[in-house]
């Protein structure tokens, strides 16, 4: 009776280590691929990918009518969470393009993360999909500057500037500037665009993305 207990005890502290050591967002994706298996994509889809600013975008498709949006955009992630997903959110779908909102909370991580870093995040995760997908369009939307991070303003013009010159030695790419759009002409955030965080758009603001990125989807 006491080997079947210290058994099933072993059994449980494994279970719990293990769920404890997951890597970030795998709920999420296990969300995704459930989604999936109830509704399997065509495979003729413009994908989008990224953190939160995608996440909380939960009517995309209604944005973009005469499109399929397969949306991917997944809790707070970071490009580095993204690249490590890269099999399970975008090389499983065979999209027809790829939108990437993704940079903003690498630099919100930690003061030590700069533009470069942000630069260089990208550039891999854009060298891994160009590895499998070398004929897929990529998108990528500009940070965004928000009231509640307009201390990272600095380094979010130079990583945009940064990766905007990258994409242009790239073929198949754009790159899409909301951020300038999301100022008022004094420079000033719009702060009217955010919810109460000071950090997720409302409407309007989704409004100002749909426009700017409608010219540029498949």
């Amino acid at each position: 009776m006491k080997k079947i207990l210290f058994t099933a005890f072993c059994s449980c502290f494994l279970l719990i280590t293990a769920h404890a050591q997951q890597y970030p967002y795998y709920s999420d994706i296990q969300a995704f691929k459930h989604t999936d298996s109830l509704n399997k994509p065509t495979g003729n889809e413009i994908l989008f990918i990224g953190s939160s600013s995608f996440t909380y975008w939960t009517d995309v498709q209604s944005y973009f009518p005469d499109k399929k949006i397969i949306n991917r955009g997944f809790g707070g992630s970071t490009l580095l969470n993204v690249i490590h997903y890269a099999d399970d959110i975008i090389f499983a779908y065979h999209p027809k393009q790829i939108v990437i909102y993704c940079g903003e909370n690498d630099l919100a991580d930690a003061d030590s993360v700069t533009a470069d870093s942000v630069l260089h995040r990208f550039q891999t995760l854009f060298t891994i999909i160009r590895s499998k997908m070398p004929a897929v369009p990529i998108v990528y939307v500009s940070l965004k500057p928000s009231p509640s991070r307009a201390r990272l303003m600095e380094k979010m013009v130079t990583a945009n500037a940064s990766i905007r010159k990258y994409l242009r030695r790239q073929r198949r790419t754009a790159f899409v500037d909301v951020y300038h759009k999301m100022l008022n002409a004094d420079g000033s955030i719009k702060a009217e665009l955010f919810k109460e965080d000071q950090l997720h758009m409302k409407a309007p603001g989704y409004t100002i993305w749909q426009k700017a990125i409608a010219p540029v989807l498949k």
